[in-house]
């Protein structure tokens, strides 16, 4: 089959620009797969971060793809989708991850010639923080699909209040296995020079508001001193109010930051330090966090919003906490150091491990779209 794939990739970095890495790294082996990426994916003062490229230390895949797409100019959505057409595809796959790109993607999939069925993969359709432009942006773009692949129910329910005819495939979201191999904690202990003989708790990826942050380092002045967070990632906004918290806590101690976009080769280190995975999320759809502690057969102990608990099973690879509240997080936390065995809950992720795989997840689709 001949496939066009329309995401970030290359030269830009972030969990999704890895996702369509992965996905094309699968299909290529059986299918010609040509990429289309952003030459402009957001102007720089939209973006909270500190940089949307990759850097040397990255170590991130090279995907080969023609950056053909600005996200504020239509005019480069009609020559996308000329591009597209110029390769006589069977199947255009877009990444859908945010409203702000409804307008791009919609218009490149409206300006199609070529007759090619047109599938979305939606990570999100609700945003976490909402905008004026959501519910048009969100109708634009869903209705230039034949066909939709959602990982998590929530995204699943979004799609059908919006598009309740939608042809659609609900999957879970392959485990990350481009992260390398676990190392020992002692090792990854010493290369973050941090104290041995403690519990830690990971709270990995961008730092946003609605991830919970502050509910963890509340959660934290509940336990004893043997507990520890490790903060991995980039903030996207601002570090004070937490700091505000470490401070008024006296956490200093027992609160390591690493404050900055954390690459491909050092996900390892982080993931082989820490006991558990924290997702406090006060809102989600789904993240893609849990594949990256799946790879590493770290349980997680994570809020019940959105689909988080979808691929999380309670007491067996993980703790689901019922309400985003730091007295219950830190009551998960406690009891998973203390009634759970964290070796068999490894044993049931390495299971699920084996079936959750990016082969079964292109298979998959492929047979999806096959039927549209």
């Amino acid at each position: 089959m001949r496939i066009a794939l329309v995401s970030a990739f290359y030269p830009y970095r972030g969990g999704i620009a890895q996702f369509g890495a992965m996905l094309y790294r699968e299909l290529e082996k059986d299918h010609e797969v040509v990429t289309y990426t952003f030459k402009r994916q957001y102007p720089n003062f939209l973006f909270p971060g500190t940089s949307q490229f990759v850097t040397e230390e990255d170590n991130a895949d090279p995907i080969p793809s023609e950056r053909t797409v600005d996200s504020i100019n239509p005019f480069s959505f009609k020559k996308t989708a000329k591009k597209i057409d110029q390769t006589s595809p069977d199947l255009v796959i877009t990444q859908y991850w945010m409203t702000f790109f409804g307008p791009a993607f919609g218009n490149i999939h409206k300006s199609l010639k070529s007759g090619a069925k047109r599938l979305a993969i939606l990570h999100n359709v609700v945003p976490h923080e909402k905008r004026f432009f959501d519910a048009p942006a969100n109708r634009y773009f869903l209705k230039h699909n034949e066909g939709f692949v959602v990982m998590s129910d929530v995204v699943m329910n979004d799609l059908l209040t919006i598009k309740p005819d939608a042809k659609y495939l609900r999957i879970d979201h392959p485990t990350y296995n481009q992260f390398g191999t676990k190392i020992s904690k002692e090792e990854a202990l010493s290369t973050l020079k941090l104290p041995k003989e403690k519990k830690y708790l990971l709270f990995f990826g961008f730092i946003r508001k609605y991830k919970g942050l502050d509910l963890l380092l509340e959660a934290l002045h509940r336990l004893d001193e043997e507990f520890h967070v490790i903060v991995a990632g980039e903030v996207y906004g601002s570090f004070d109010d937490y700091q505000e918290l470490i401070d008024k806590y006296q956490l200093q101690d027992r609160v390591h930051t690493f404050t900055e976009y954390i690459s491909d080769e050092e996900v390892k280190t982080y993931f082989s330090a820490a006991d558990v995975c924290m997702l406090p999320y006060k809102s989600a759809t789904q993240s893609g966090i849990t594949a990256i502690a799946h790879n590493f057969e770290m349980p997680i102990i994570a809020t019940d919003v959105g689909g988080l608990k979808e691929s999380i099973e309670h007491k067996t690879t993980g703790l689901i906490v019922e309400t985003p509240n730091a007295e219950e997080i830190a009551n998960s936390i406690h009891a998973f150091f203390h009634d759970f065995n964290p070796e068999s809950m490894r044993a049931a992720i390495r299971k699920r491990n084996a079936e959750n795989t990016w082969e079964n997840f292109s298979k998959r689709i492929i047979e999806f779209a096959e039927t549209l």
